[in-house]
């Protein structure tokens, strides 16, 4: 009834258009589209990684679920505790930790849980321990939760290689190691992005199916794409020398780190680059991936090993960045310049400085750092 008043309101044209948005709409349910689950099959033809994330789709419906339903249900605002790596925990934070743990344990296909909430490793009994080893960050940016801003789930995945009862040292290996990452982001849209180093896939939730259908061809990095930088820029005065000359570069209009010889630089007219930092990780690292750019978290004054944690944070972020054809580099990092992927972690909570992005924009950044070493090499041969 209400369509058939509205439409006696509109033109035999307007009719026509806008019947064909109610019936484009309808068949979103009805398109045969792939899943998650079919996807993983097709892609891997491993069954327990198909459980694995199907157990880790389950949590992050019910992490949509709760994060929608936040406000209704009383879950802003802080839990009164701290977790392993010292920030302050949310009341969905420690739902959302809850989830994804009851979800992976369940799945019997997991040996080692490494969660940002947890100060220890979760070892799965023996008789109960799978292949899989996975590191996540429950709910990315949940600081901003009170305020409606996009969160995520992040996580990485490895397969145990040792063999006997699980131990921490299965997961505290070199991201080359991974055998998939991903993230959840929970926004307009709840949106699943993964790679099996076979590139990196969009899977976006039905909630009229309740499945993650799969949307697309492999996500790329645009060689050529926008003009953005992300940075918590109120950190610039504990930046070392190199990352501020580098974000000075980006606001500019004119362009100079090309050329180091003082006597022939000559400043090039460009467009200065537009500043975006949402503070959630997952939400600062979709659009970079989707619309180009560069997004840094680096080392500073205060936090020399950088604030990002290697395992759920770095790791997963940096083998999404280079399968959708980016870089991904902790910069000038214990006495030389490192491929995130490269590092080995220690300790489960272990930090690192992160820049990623389009090889455009990262790759002035890392010249700056080698600059540096060359000068050094030949301040100490005088």
């Amino acid at each position: 009834p209400v369509l058939t008043r509205l439409r006696g309101h509109l033109s035999t044209s307007n009719t026509r258009k806008h019947h064909l948005y109610y019936t484009m709409a309808d068949n979103v349910v009805e398109a045969d589209r792939t899943t998650l689950s079919s996807f993983i099959m097709m892609q891997t033809k491993d069954p327990d990684l198909a459980l694995l994330m199907t157990s880790m789709e389950i949590a992050c419906k019910g992490i949509a679920r709760a994060v929608r339903k936040a406000g209704i249900a009383g879950l802003f605002g802080m839990a009164g505790t701290k977790n392993a790596t010292g920030d302050s925990v949310k009341k969905l934070d420690l739902l959302s930790n809850l989830l994804v743990i009851n979800a992976l344990k369940k799945s019997r296909v997991c040996a080692v849980l490494v969660s940002e909430e947890e100060p220890e490793p979760i070892l799965m009994p023996e008789s109960d321990a799978g292949r899989f080893c996975v590191a996540f960050d429950p709910l990315d940016g949940s600081s901003n939760i009170d305020c409606n801003v996009s969160t995520g789930t992040i996580f990485s995945i490895f397969e145990k290689t040792s063999p006997g009862p699980p131990k921490a040292s299965d997961i505290l290996r070199s991201g080359k190691d991974m055998v998939a990452a991903g993230y959840c982001m929970y926004g307009s849209a709840t949106e699943l992005v993964v790679t099996f180093r076979r590139g990196v896939e969009r899977f976006i939730l039905d909630p009229s199916l309740g499945e993650f259908i799969h949307i697309g061809s492999t996500m790329k990095i645009p060689k050529k794409g926008k003009k953005i930088y992300s940075c918590n820029e109120g950190n610039f005065t504990k930046w070392d020398k190199e990352i501020q000359e580098a974000v000075k570069n980006f606001k500019q209009d004119t362009d100079t780190s090309n050329n180091n010889n003082e006597k022939k630089k000559k400043k090039k007219k460009k467009k200065p680059y537009s500043l975006r930092y949402v503070g959630s990780m997952v939400s600062d690292v979709h659009r970079t991936m989707l619309y180009g750019g560069i997004f840094m978290y680096p080392a500073d004054k205060k936090s020399k090993n950088g604030k990002l944690r290697i395992l759920y944070e770095g790791f997963p972020m940096a083998l999404l960045v280079e399968e959708a054809g980016g870089l991904a580099t902790t910069g000038y990092f214990r006495g030389r310049i490192q491929r995130i992927l490269d590092l080995t972690p220690v300790g489960i909570h272990e930090r690192c400085p992160v820049i990623l992005g389009c090889h455009r924009d990262v790759e002035p950044v890392l010249k700056r750092y080698e600059n540096r070493i060359v000068s050094a090499e030949r301040k100490s041969k005088l």
